[in-house]
């Protein structure tokens, strides 16, 4: 290689080194806002700001030994979630509150948010309708046998908080079909029909795409991610009863549970 040529090599190398470096910073710097976000949320979650804005950035950064610029980026973060929002003359405030939904006790929505307000159903569809074959071989019906399928629009407060599509063995949901759904749980109702409590549910949760039916009916984004709630319900006798497929909005509901190691 000519001798004029090396220079130019290692100014670009120099230059490659340089960039990759940059690079290195600002992912650093992102996966430390991520961290921050994560423990402001979870104070957010439990109250900790009720009474007033949040920290200073500046007090943030000292209680956290974060940069100003980390702690930006993570109330950026929390801005895009809606969770906060900066006012002019006062500071970052919370502007949305998550309710939380417990996974250590089978409860109905009502019965699990009692304590912060009233959840009222808007039945959208109710009647019998011919099981698909994996809503038939979960309740342990025969396949094409009539189900009754119920949606509900459950709001808290009155602002929307789920959808819920609901499959129940056609002689345990006749008598649902005269009952106030509006404002009662299933749950609770299916105890009073069948004479026996509950027993246990299996559950899945994950995060889904809503949409364009659910974004509306909820009144989220469409595209916005929401929480679906997988849940078969068993009476104590181990009959399954009821299958649901729950969308929640993520930006309104919280899932925690208590879990022990044996």
């Amino acid at each position: 290689m000519p001798p004029t040529d090396r220079p130019r090599e290692h100014a670009g190398q120099g230059a490659a080194t340089t960039v990759a470096a940059h690079r290195t910073r600002r992912r650093l710097r992102a996966d430390r806002a991520r961290q921050l976000a994560d423990l402001l949320r979870h104070q957010i979650l439990t109250g900790a700001f009720q009474n007033g804005p949040l920290p200073h950035e500046s007090a943030l950064a000292a209680d956290y030994r974060a940069s100003r610029n980390t702690v930006r980026q993570a109330l950026d973060l929390l801005r895009a979630e809606g969770l906060v929002e900066r006012l002019p003359g006062v500071g970052t405030v919370v502007v949305a509150r998550k309710y939380p939904h417990g996974l250590d006790r089978l409860m109905g929505l009502a019965e699990t948010l009692r304590e912060h307000g009233r959840v009222t159903n808007e039945v959208r569809t109710m009647g019998p309708a011919p099981a698909p074959a994996p809503v038939a071989d979960r309740l342990h019906v025969p396949a094409g046998a009539d189900v009754l399928y119920i949606e509900r629009l459950r709001r808290l407060n009155g602002l929307p908080l789920s959808l819920d599509l609901t499959y129940v063995p056609l002689d345990i949901g006749t008598p649902l079909l005269g009952a106030d759904l509006e404002n009662t749980d299933v749950f609770r109702l299916l105890e009073t029909i069948t004479g026996q409590p509950l027993g246990h549910a299996e559950i899945t949760l994950e995060a889904v795409t809503a949409d364009a039916h659910s974004a509306a009916v909820l009144q989220a984004p469409r595209g916005a991610a929401v929480l679906m709630l997988e849940r078969l319900t068993h009476l104590a006798d181990g009959r399954p009863v009821d299958l649901e497929f729950i969308r929640f909005r993520g930006d309104r509901i919280t899932m925690s549970g208590l879990l022990h190691r044996s």
